[in-house]
């Protein structure tokens, strides 16, 4: 107990979840891009609800034509993609509405983008939408820290600072 109150602090940067639902490990995503690894470190999440908010305080560095993925750079440094539903740029932005634009700073909890969930799932395409942590090398680490049922605003990743 000692050892925790007057042990080294954490130092770690934590990113809260954009989506309500139910976290996997990115892994288990059903996109061999996203569960490579090769697009970044992060977690898949499966949504309950259609809203996407700010994990971070930071700035939109990207925000797709087609609404279905955003980009954020971090206060931190850190550089996050939030990817909504899977191959769901074919729906050329139909069922997204996004409410954030490039260069627009943004605090955590901030409306980014709102979909119609049900509407994606019956024009056949897997909602699953992976958060990532795209520059992984710029921490000693990215760790998910939850799996399961995940509230909006739940700490779902950490990252060591270098």
């Amino acid at each position: 107990m000692f050892k925790k109150l007057f042990g080294k602090k954490d130092n770690s940067i934590k990113l809260v979840s954009p989506i309500k639902g139910e976290i996997i490990p990115i892994e288990e995503v059903n996109d061999q891009t996203f569960a490579s690894g090769m697009l970044g470190k992060g977690v898949g999440i499966k949504p309950t609800e259609g809203k996407v908010l700010a994990p971070a305080n930071g700035e939109i560095t990207i925000m797709f034509p087609t609404k279905h993925a955003v980009s954020i750079l971090t206060e931190d440094g850190a550089e996050l993609l939030i990817h909504i539903g899977l191959d769901t740029v074919n729906l050329q932005g139909e069922h997204f509405t996004s409410h954030v634009e490039v260069g627009q700073k943004v605090k955590v909890g901030d409306l980014l983008v709102e979909f119609e969930a049900e509407k994606i799932k019956e024009a056949g395409y897997d909602i699953t939408s992976p958060v990532l942590v795209c520059n992984p090398d710029n921490f000693e680490s990215v760790e998910a820290i939850k799996y399961g049922p995940v509230e909006l605003g739940e700490e779902i990743i950490k990252m060591g600072r270098k």
